[in-house]
């Protein structure tokens, strides 16, 4: 066990036992929307993936001690600080850990702490990437470097839809970081079930990603792997009405000077009131797709 983390006594056992865990991020709960939405939405994925036969694990970081698996006046308090809570990534950790502060875990953060609890599958919204005019901003997220060094598998609806589809893969694949493709050949862009990318390969059930998961680990290929997940058909969003409204966003974003950890917030925030809100219960809907997916991979898993 490592000094600075706290594994709640059901993941431990869970972990002890050799049941499925799932991993949950907290940056949705802090920086994803307002009180009480927020952490009713934690809430309702943990219910998922329960649902699903996997123990959910949220991660996160409170008073300055790692979380795997959080109560829930843990999430309550993260879901009431809200945006004053640090948003953490790889680079953030020493400094919440450090000064005793509260911690929001990005898809980077995560990874790393799920890793040191012995956490093998998270479930998300949607991967960070290379940003559009990366070429002079060199903006790319941190989420791509720990996928190519952290044994994490990343059940995803993709990359965010604000980003540069082509160059993020291009990253990855340089990085050796294979895409999954769950039921698709094509790479979804988070509120749309797919792209002009394709992945690396289709996989069509929980049983066929875990036997990937396991040869890729047990070869000692270290790095994660992002499994591609649609949004469901029901909720995914018109292409053009999406595309316009992030380039407006984007349009937004460089007369305000928005750039680094602050750009992906006030992106997603936009395109949602751009699109009268519709992309928020498209946001919502994915993730809880996303948990029940890695809850039957985790389940696999845990048989190997």
């Amino acid at each position: 066990m490592h000094r600075h983390l706290d594994i709640s006594a059901e993941v431990q056992q869970a972990l002890a036992d050799n049941k499925p865990v799932v991993a949950l991020e907290s940056t949705i709960i802090s920086h994803g929307m307002p009180w009480p939405d927020n952490a009713e939405t934690a809430l309702k994925v943990e219910q998922v993936i329960r649902e699903n036969g996997a123990i959910p694990a949220t991660i996160a970081v409170i008073d300055g001690r790692l979380k795997a698996g959080l109560s829930h006046d843990e999430i309550n308090v993260l879901a009431k600080a809200g945006l004053s809570v640090t948003k953490c990534s790889r680079r953030d950790l020493p400094y919440v850990v450090a000064t005793g502060k509260h911690g929001a875990t990005t898809v980077a953060a995560t990874m790393i702490i799920a890793a040191m609890a012995g956490i093998k599958v998270f479930a998300t919204g949607g991967i960070g990437g290379v940003h559009r005019g990366a070429q002079q901003t060199f903006d790319i997220s941190a989420d791509l470097q720990e996928l190519a060094h952290t044994n994490v598998a990343v059940v995803c609806a993709g990359a965010k839809s604000i980003l540069d589809l082509a160059l993020t893969r291009e990253y990855l694949e340089t990085q050796g970081v294979p895409v999954i493709g769950y039921q698709t050949k094509q790479l979804p862009a988070f509120y749309t079930r797919d792209s002009d990318q394709s992945v690396d390969y289709q996989l069509d059930d929980a049983q066929q990603i875990a036997a990937f998961l396991e040869a890729k680990w047990s070869l000692q290929l270290n790095g994660g792997v992002v499994i591609a997940n649609p949004i469901p058909e029901q909720y995914a969003m018109d292409k053009a009405k999406i595309n316009e409204a992030i380039e407006q966003a984007l349009e937004e974003a460089t007369q305000k000077h928005i750039s680094g950890k602050d750009s992906t917030p006030f992106l997603l925030e936009r395109v949602a009131q751009l699109t009268g809100g519709n992309s928020l219960e498209s946001n919502i809907q994915l993730v809880f797709n996303n948990a029940r997916l890695a809850a039957h991979i985790a389940t696999e898993l845990s048989h190997l």
